[in-house]
Order: structure tokens, then C-alpha cells, then sequence
């Protein structure tokens, strides 16, 4: 599994042949619209967490150009339903194979609206299992008691965990949060792209390691392979 991140929330999984974009908030994103076009994006599933604007941005024009089916939850697909696009909604405990692995839609502490103020449902992460490797995407959230029922589903090889701060967890909650999924490798999210969210690199990367964890902090365009 490849996993190339585009800033704040947006990555690309690369799985089964399957490319699977979550969270495309590539365009107006000052770290991210000189250095990525999404034209060149290539996405069967867009997956979206909640219906923040610096989450859906880019994706109406990413599953236009590719035909890709959109994947949250209820409120959200059917949005997109009606505006024509191909959709699978889900809703919180759901589980679904889908032809690049098994995804559970989970709990997230946040708030979710659409950028006209209509109503997003409620915001969720996703637990992907595919190529034998199992991720946490958190998307915005707390720190929650929920997190620790995720290790009960699977076991994961990677948490990916928003970071920033303000608007969601900081890096110390995300250690917490490292603890409840029971998963000590993380790629951090959600930072850096407003002055609100903005971290220091060295002090969080050390304050991971302190307790013997890995943070991984990818520069817009880098890819890992879990």
C-alpha cells in the first residue's frame, strides 16, 4: 500500500491497482496549488471524511475527470447523488468490502457542514484493510474513548492522526490517541496549512519519540509504502 500525501487531510492510497483519494483539498491549499495539479490525479474512490471545505474542495473535479465513486457518509453521498456523481454512502459501525479492501466507518468528535452552512451529517474516520496492511484514517477529531474500540476490529499498521491542534487533536492528544488504537507508526495530518494549525516539527517528532513512537511528517508530494 503507497500513500502520497497532498497536505492537510488529502492523501492517495494506493492499493490492489486501486487508487483511493481521500480528503482533496489540493487547489486552494497554499502549501499544496503551485506543487500539485489535480488534473494529473488519478482516483477510483474519493473518500471524504466530513463536509468541511478544506476536505471536499477538489472533489467534484477529481471525480469528474475520473469517473471515481464518492464514499462518506449518508448526508454527503447523497449531496453528491443529487448533483450526479456515483456514490456509496455508509454510516458510523458500517462495514463494506469494497474491490481494494474492507472499510468501517468510525467515530469522530467534530463538526460537519457544507460550505453554504447545510448540513454535513456527522464526521467520521475510516479503518481500510487492503494488501494485507490495515490503516486508521481519523480525519478531524478529538481525542475520543472510542478510538480504543478500533484495536478490537484489527490490528493496524498505521494511524494516520491529525496533529494541528485548534481545530482538532494536537500532537500530545494524538499520542493518546496512538495509545487507544493500540499503533505506535503514525503519519501526521492536519497541520501547518493555516496559522491556527501551525506546529513546531522538531518538538513533535521528539515528543513521539520520547515514547518510543514513530511520526512521520511527509512533505506535500511524498509517498510511504506501509
Amino acid at each position: 500500500m503507497k500513500i502520497t500525501f497532498y497536505g492537510q487531510n488529502s492523501l492517495l492510497l494506493e492499493i490492489d491497482d486501486c487508487h483511493v483519494l481521500v480528503d482533496p483539498f489540493i487547489s486552494e491549499n497554499p502549501l499544496s496549488k503551485d506543487r500539485i495539479d489535480i488534473n494529473t490525479i488519478k482516483a477510483d474512490y474519493i473518500l471524504l471524511t466530513h463536509a468541511h471545505q478544506d476536505h471536499i474542495l477538489d472533489a467534484e473535479a477529481i471525480a469528474k475527470n475520473n469517473d471515481a465513486v464518492i464514499v462518506s457518509n449518508y448526508e454527503i453521498a447523497m449531496h453528491y447523488q443529487e448533483k450526479g456523481f456515483e456514490v456509496h454512502p455508509m454510516n458510523h459501525g458500517g462495514v463494506w468490502d469494497f474491490e481494494f479492501g474492507k472499510v468501517k466507518y468510525v467515530n469522530a468528535i467534530h463538526t460537519s457542514s457544507f460550505p453554504d452552512g447545510s448540513y454535513g451529517g456527522q464526521p467520521g474516520g475510516f479503518v481500510i484493510q487492503g494488501e494485507h496492511k490495515n490503516i486508521y484514517i481519523a480525519g478531524d477529531t478529538a481525542l475520543t474513548m472510542d478510538m480504543k474500540l478500533i484495536p478490537l476490529f484489527t490490528r493496524l499498521d498505521l494511524a494516520i492522526l491529525p496533529i494541528g491542534d485548534n481545530f482538532t487533536m494536537g500532537v500530545d492528544d494524538a499520542i493518546l490517541a496512538s495509545d487507544f488504537v493500540e499503533c505506535d507508526k503514525v503519519l501526521g495530518v492536519h497541520y501547518d496549512t493555516f496559522g491556527y494549525i501551525e506546529i513546531d516539527h522538531d518538538e513533535a517528532k521528539r515528543k513521539f519519540f520520547e515514547k518510543d513512537k514513530d511520526l512521520m511528517l511527509l512533505d506535500i508530494g511524498e509517498s510511504i509504502t506501509v
